[in-house]
């Protein structure tokens, strides 16, 4: 089973997880809390399959992108981690990546929010790598994402989410609240998310102040 082809488990919901995490194409958006993660690989299930997902990160991390913990949401066959010593590397790598059009999709772990000119070359190259995928019939799918920490703050961005989990009982399932906290088409929104083996439940809530 390749990386992209697993789908997220069943969804108990008038509204699929993979709905409410339909990112516009072409652009960069901004994942950030302290689950920014996790958000990721929900959002990397949802990649056509057989596409490949580059997943670039600072080689001075403690914590490594663990192939085998993601089998939990999706299969790791297909995900490439890329190891930066810096910034500026990973900003590069990142745009190439984006504007070849070979890849559905580039995460890119920050230590702080990006500033606006080079979020601006993310966009540009993504809608590059987009309309290449395009000719080449391949999808409609060319996705940058930029996970920072805390409650992020890229200017610019196509979208913020924030992911974070959501204190329940010992013997609950696990849950998380789930924020759409800007977008540029849609309004500021809540859901809390749990999963209870291989079906997840869905509720909406008021996005936190």
């Amino acid at each position: 089973m390749s990386f992209q082809s697993m789908a997220l488990p069943n969804t108990a919901s008038a509204q699929p997880l993979a709905q409410i995490l339909k990112l516009h194409p072409g652009r960069t958006h901004e994942l950030c809390g302290p689950a920014r993660q996790l958000l990721a690989v929900w959002i990397m299930a949802q990649q056509p399959p057989s596409a490949p997902v580059i997943w670039i990160r600072p080689d001075w991390k403690a914590d490594r992108v663990n192939p085998q913990a993601l089998c939990d949401w999706a299969s790791p066959e297909g995900l490439i981690v890329v190891e930066s010593p810096r910034e500026a590397d990973s900003l590069a790598c990142a745009e190439e990546a984006l504007r070849s059009g070979a890849v559905a999709l580039v995460v890119m772990e920050l230590a702080s929010p990006l500033a606006l000119t080079p979020l601006r070359r993310l966009h540009l190259a993504a809608e590059a790598g987009l309309d290449r995928r395009r000719i080449q019939a391949r999808d409609s799918t060319v996705l940058g994402l930029v996970l920072t920490p805390e409650n992020g703050g890229t200017a610019g961005v196509e979208s913020r989410w924030h992911l974070a989990s959501h204190p329940s009982a010992a013997s609950a399932p696990p849950a998380w609240t789930l924020q759409r906290l800007r977008a540029r088409m849609k309004p500021p929104a809540a859901w809390r998310i749990s999963r209870l083996y291989d079906e997840i439940t869905i509720h909406s809530t008021a996005p936190e102040a």
